[in-house]
Parts: structure tokens; sequence; C-alpha cells
């Protein structure tokens, strides 16, 4: 079979399995994750390294071939047919060229379509701040930024400037103005494409990653100058997502960064995806929102209270991890054991039961 008939074929796969990755590697036949779980595609053999670097090399625009075989890592955005898209990530394992494609459907969901509480359509009102989305990779923080985003384009008369490795999810103006930039392509990368936002009338931000402290500290500026800044970090909750984003400061900067964010912040969301028991994946999460007592908790680094506050403050709106993970088994949505997996604490979480 041509390697790109035999690509396209696994595409077709993931599509109609309703999977949400597919990995192609040299040594094995390729595997989708259905419903969380790795599945092996039984009726292909394996693949030779031949066979995905020439799949690879199919998805690669010839210009950044060569970045690839210097840093042995790409990542790109691939279009497949009239009904996806995905997020692919190239990258070497012992000398062979492997494969991560993950699936970005063209349609946005609603946030009752994902199961998300609907508080969050708040901080899509909002004329400036910073709020965040985590949460380990793989738990749809993409997919929850994306609604967000979309339900601005549905109802503000904004410029929504999308900063992206790589473009995902695409948006059909609306209401908006939505131009998205792709490092690499549109700009060298975040840092700089936020220095320019700066100049192009922008209303709201959305940044794919905080991978520096460069990024974060022009988002931060961002959110304090009248923008309203989305992003995502790959942390556990609220609190240590504060943590992380003050450890990325060089130690002499910290305590600005401190009264920064503590102004700044409109709130922090966390979510994982748990098994359910009629099939496919569906959220818990955390919801911290900036108060009074949250932003004196950050000035102070007193962050390890932060899950206190949380706990203590649902008739605010806040969502406590445990709680939200207690009553989707309450509702028989995911099995205990499933829910005890992602637990924060496993004492909270059992009280809750």
């Amino acid at each position: 079979m041509a390697v790109d008939q035999h690509l396209q074929g696994l595409l077709d796969l993931v599509v109609s399995q309703g999977a949400s990755d597919l990995h192609i590697f040299a040594g094995g036949p390729p595997m989708l994750r259905v419903s969380g779980a790795l599945i092996p595609v039984a009726k292909y053999d394996a693949l030779t390294n031949e066979q995905t670097e020439a799949m690879l090399k199919s998805m690669v625009p010839s210009e950044r071939w060569q970045s690839f075989e210097q840093n042995q890592t790409i990542d790109l955005s691939y279009a497949h047919k009239e009904d996806a898209r995905f997020r692919v990530n190239g990258y070497r394992v012992q000398g062979s060229v492997a494969l991560a494609l993950r699936l970005v459907p063209h349609a946005i969901r609603t946030f009752s379509e994902l199961n998300l509480p609907s508080i969050l359509e708040v901080f899509t009102q909002r004329e400036q701040g910073f709020f965040l989305v985590v949460g380990p990779v793989g738990q749809g923080k993409s997919t929850t930024l994306a609604t967000m985003i979309d339900r601005i384009n549905d109802s503000r008369a904004n410029h929504i400037l999308t900063i992206e490795d790589p473009v995902e999810y695409l948006f059909t103006p609306k209401k908006s103005l939505v131009h998205q930039r792709e490092i690499y392509i549109d700009a060298p990368d975040f840092h700089s494409a936020l220095q320019s936002a700066f100049r192009e009338d922008v209303d709201v931000i959305m940044v794919g990653e905080m991978r520096d402290y460069e990024t974060i500290s022009s988002a931060v500026t961002a959110a304090e100058t009248g923008h309203l800044v989305f992003s995502t970090l790959h942390t556990n909750n609220a609190a240590q997502t504060i943590d992380r984003i003050i450890d990325m400061f060089p130690a002499e900067q910290q305590a600005q960064v401190r009264v920064q964010l503590a102004g700044s912040l409109a709130g922090i969301f966390s979510q994982r995806l748990i098994p359910r028991v009629s099939g496919g994946l569906i959220p818990a999460y955390e919801l911290l929102i900036n108060n009074n007592a949250v932003s004196t908790l950050i000035r102070d680094a007193r962050t390890h209270e932060i899950g206190s506050i949380i706990q203590t403050s649902s008739e605010e709106g806040m969502i406590d991890m445990d709680r939200a993970l207690a009553e989707l088994v309450h509702k028989g949505e995911v099995t205990v054991e499933h829910a005890y997996e992602h637990a924060m604490d496993a004492k909270t979480f059992e009280r809750y039961l």
C-alpha cells in the first residue's frame, strides 16, 4: 500500500472509531486511543522506519524538514479531508521516526455538550484578566479553551488573537474578528507574537501554552493593560499553577510577579477526563475564582492555603475537584475506582462520598 494511502486510511479509522489519538511507530502496528485506552489496530502489520519516516515527511512542509532533522522533533497541524484536523508531533525513538496525532474536530462544541460548568461563560464576558485552563496532557484543555473563545466570538464584537503551536481548532469569524497565528509560520515564538499583539488593537488573546517566563510576563502585562488573556499550563491544580508561574521567574522578580498575578488573575480551571460508565469520557474539574482572599494568599506566598478557600467557597462559584468527583460517582457517571484515581486528597474525597 502506498504511504499516502496507508496514512489516509489510518486517519479515516481515527474518525470512524471515535478515537482521540493515533500512534504510528516502527516495529509495531499503529495504535488508537479510544475512551482513554490504547488499542492496537490489528489489521495492520508492524511498520518499518522507512514507512513511518515517509508518513511524517508527507505531512511536514519541505522547508521545515531540516528543522526536524536538526531537533529530532516537530509540531504541526494537518488537515484531513473535510471532517478533521490533527495536531501532529513527530519525534525519534532509538533512531526511528514515531508520530503522535491528536484529532481536532472541526466542530467546536458548547459548554453543555462538553459537560462543562456554565459558570465558565462568566469569564468569557470579562473585559480583562488572566484565565488559565490546566491539567496533565490529554485532558481536554485545548477543547475547553476553544469553547470559551468561540463563545466570545458568538457574543462580542472583539478582535481575538490566538497564538498557537500548532493551530488546532479553526474559528469562523462571527461577531468577532479572529486572527490565528502559528509559531514558526507566522511568528518565531510565543513571546514575540505576544509583544506584537500590543500593536495590533487586540481585545482577547489566547496563548496555546505558557512555556517560559518571558511569555508569562507578557501575558500578565497584557491582562493588566486591558486585555482578556487565556492560556494553558501542564499543572495539576490551582495552587500548583500559581507556584509554577512564580517559580519560572528569577528570585529577584518573584515578589513583583506575585503582586501582578494577584491583581490580574481571573481564575484557574483544572480538569480531568474520567472514563464514563456509559462509555466515553466525562470531565471532573476544579475552579478557582480570584477574590480578595485569594489575592492576599498569592501576594503573601501562602498558596498552600488556596485549596481550603476553594473547598469553602462553593457559594461564590468555586468548584472543588474532590467534591466534583464525588458528585459524578453519586450520579452514576463514573465508578468509585476511576474517581479515586484522580482525587486530589483521598480523605477529602472519601468524606464527600
